[in-house]
């Protein structure tokens, strides 16, 4: 089986930079092994599969492989998905895709980038002692969303920068993304994010990230539109807008490879 592949740099204006995807689209289905074992040999933060979609609610059907598991939200592959759709037809302005446990997620474009539409995952106070330990982190406050998701706030950039977890006791405390934020230097909010348990240390540019901390800085900042940097060693830049119960990020791509992964 020939299958096509495209690998695209999301949230990034060049090569090098925001977080790779895999984008590679189906006829239909296959085995979730075979999924799995595609996305561990591409071997990247996630690979994204495609399939029309039948129902009428959306244009495709999307799920999202890292190397370890399948994953029920991510925004980059998500935005990399939305960028070969239309990159392949100029006169397309959006396109819809349904998933299993996201919803219909939509990508339109937006000069000259695109615009994704996540749901809005808002966190709650909560202290995650055992989090904040693997972290080496001594944070404003702690906030967490049942979705798997721990936050620490930091107090500026430099520590975020500076964070260095322990990603044998972070793994430990469960199959959950870990974020470290801040209010930035040179955007509004900085971020980083960790998901040893998923096979993927730290994740260079994380969508569903900033759908859960958007709406925690739309409220502390007292305003729904604000810049953000994620500050992996690749970086990647996001506009946010929190929109009633959506979080919106802009971002621009970068196409790398275009090539047939060849399927025994």
């Amino acid at each position: 089986m020939r299958i096509p592949f495209t690998q695209v740099d999301a949230f990034a204006d060049h090569t090098f930079a925001g977080n790779p995807a895999a984008v590679m689209p189906l006829a239909a289905w296959l085995d979730d092994a075979v999924l799995l074992s595609i996305a561990q040999e591409n071997n990247l933060s996630e690979t994204a599969f495609l399939v029309p979609d039948g129902s009428g609610a959306a244009d495709y059907e999307l799920r999202w492989f890292t190397p370890a598991s399948e994953i029920a939200l991510c925004g980059h592959a998500t935005l990399a998905s939305g960028h070969v759709v239309l990159a392949s037809d100029p006169d397309r302005a959006r396109v819809r895709f349904a998933t299993r446990q996201a919803g219909v997620l939509e990508v339109a474009r937006d000069g000259a980038g695109y615009a994704l539409a996540l749901p809005a995952l808002a966190p709650e106070p909560r202290n995650l002692p055992g989090i904040v330990a693997a972290l080496g982190v001594e944070p404003v406050e702690t906030l967490w969303h049942d979705g798997g998701y721990a936050v620490a706030v930091l107090a500026g950039e430099a520590a975020v920068r500076a964070c260095t977890p322990d990603q044998r006791a972070l793994a430990q405390e469960g199959r959950l993304l870990v974020i470290v934020t801040a209010p930035g230097d040179r955007t509004d909010i900085v971020s980083r994010a960790f998901t040893p348990a998923f096979g993927i240390p730290e994740d260079p540019v994380t969508g569903s990230a900033h759908a859960v901390i958007a709406p925690y800085w739309a409220k502390r900042l007292g305003r729904d539109s604000f810049s953000a940097w994620q500050a992996s060693a690749r970086g990647g830049r996001l506009g946010c807008r929190l929109d009633g119960d959506r979080v919106v990020l802009r971002g621009t791509c970068v196409t790398t490879i275009e090539g047939t992964f060849l399927l025994p």
